[in-house]
């Protein structure tokens, strides 16, 4: 109702005055963008007030509308753009879908609305947009593509959207799915229009995912070029809270799997909780398997490290701050205790596909094992069969998994290393990086915590 109420209140591009409406466009850089196409599209806006309206309609129904406003810093000159969906939650649905008729059986998936538009206005090509970018393609949006017997998939040549573009043709079905592969030569819709290339051109490279375990130099050779372009996307996420860890790890990425572990009572479930916490906070789509505690006390834990502040003494912003943390793509699960590793793979394949998990925490491997009435003399052979689950799910879901291990009894007054891994050598062998919590507060005076890098397959550089 109120995504209805605001769209009633703003006008379509055409109806406004020329100037006016190209001075509206210059504002929220869519000068590129024809009135007619602006107006196929639903596309409205406030003269009064620098506001534009992207609404996401299914059958005439308003579902949600995104606003964007502009916060001018002196008359005439371009501010920041904010942006604010209604509902709060934001889109479940495709954008520009009510543009498309019945009959259509091939559409272009883009990653914003401003570049279907750019698709729709330059090839004259049925067009959408995902509705949150290709950070997620929500379950919800599955239903309306079922139509469709083709769809080409154009999310430019950044490292992050064609790692995306690959996930979702997955979730789409692959058979029906056509990509556009990245190069300097065929960058986005928007940003090909800008540069003055032929949309229609590009859309014809698009080509059909291969088999899954075929490929040859030719497919990989736009990757390896990216690779080279983007070399702090393919590094990865960056951690704000732990700036070393980037020094030494360079990022957090896709499909490589983490071993963590460190002394009983040393704080590992507290470390992991902000470390993953600092990755969420900048969109990294994470599920949280707690084993050992449960999910309030995780969440509690949490909100605490999220708000910055002790929240016994200040409840009065606890729904200030729980509500931005509500917003965040974290998940968890709710098994709790022993579980085996057959079920906690099933409930992380479910979110991969219905919340696009990018990062699985497991706390840990030792409740894993515990199910299943095994023998105490096979606990390696079944740790090992877990560890092997989690990197074919790491590797096959491009999804990064961090398993948490306790370590061999060890002497106190030592060092843990990378033997010191509860288990054969295999968990460290599999793991793309080691990290050991040390923990000497107890055998010194002067002893401290520290978080060491014992493996790190991306670059090998190791340290504290």
């Amino acid at each position: 109702v109120q995504a209805k109420e605001l769209l009633n209140n703003c006008v379509l591009f055409g109806s406004l005055q020329d100037d006016i409406a190209q001075r509206m466009k210059e504002t929220f850089d869519l000068e590129f963008l024809k009135t007619s196409t602006l107006d196929q599209f639903g596309v409205r806006c406030d003269p009064h007030h620098p506001c534009v309206i992207l609404p996401v309609t299914a059958n005439s129904c308003v579902l949600s509308v995104k606003k964007m406003v502009s916060h001018l810093q002196q008359e005439d000159v371009v501010g920041s753009l904010k942006e604010t969906f209604i509902p709060r939650t934001g889109p479940t649905s495709v954008f520009g879908l009510d543009t498309i008729a019945a009959t259509t059986t091939e559409v272009v998936l883009t990653s914003s609305e401003v570049d279907a538009m750019a698709v729709s206005q330059e090839t004259r090509r049925p067009a959408i947009a995902l509705p949150k970018g290709f950070s997620s393609l929500p379950q919800e949006a599955l239903p309306s593509l079922e139509r469709f017997k083709t769809i080409i998939l154009w999310f430019g040549d950044d490292v992050r959207a064609w790692e995306a573009a690959k996930l979702f043709s997955k979730k789409l079905g692959s058979k029906r799915c056509h990509i556009i592969r990245p190069s300097i030569d065929d960058p986005g819709p928007v940003t090909a229009l800008t540069q003055g290339l032929k949309l229609s051109t590009i859309l014809n490279k698009a080509r059909p995912i291969s088999h899954d375990s075929i490929v040859s130099f030719a497919q990989l050779r736009q990757e390896v070029l990216s690779q080279f372009l983007h070399s702090e996307q393919v590094a990865g996420v960056k951690w704000k809270r732990y700036p070393v860890l980037n020094k030494l790890l360079k990022g957090h990425r896709r499909g490589e799997l983490t071993v963590f572990t460190g002394p009983t009572g040393s704080g590992k479930t507290t470390f992991m909780s902000e470390y993953s916490l600092d990755l969420c906070m900048q969109g990294v789509n994470t599920l949280w398997g707690s084993f050992e505690i449960n999910n309030v006390r995780l969440g509690k834990m949490m909100l605490t490290q999220f708000a910055q502040k002790n929240m016994a003494k200040n409840l009065d912003m606890f729904d200030i701050y729980a509500d931005h943390f509500q917003n965040l793509p974290m998940y968890f699960m709710t098994f709790h205790g022993q579980e085996s590793i057959k079920k906690v793979v099933d409930a992380m394949s479910h979110a991969v596909y219905v919340h696009d998990i990018a990062h699985v925490v497991l706390d840990n491997l030792q409740f894993m094992m515990g199910a299943g009435g095994s023998e105490w003399s096979d606990r390696f052979m079944k740790q090992d069969s877990i560890v092997a689950a989690c990197r074919k799910f790491a590797t096959y879901m491009n999804c990064h998994v961090t398993l948490v291990i306790h370590p061999r009894k060890e002497k106190e007054s030592e060092d843990l290393t990378t033997a010191s891994v509860f288990g054969t050598a295999k968990a460290t062998q599999e793991a793309d990086n080691v990290l050991i919590l040390q923990d000497k507060r107890l055998t010194s005076v002067r002893g401290r915590k520290y978080l060491q890098v014992t493996k790190n397959r991306f670059d090998g550089e190791l340290g504290l």
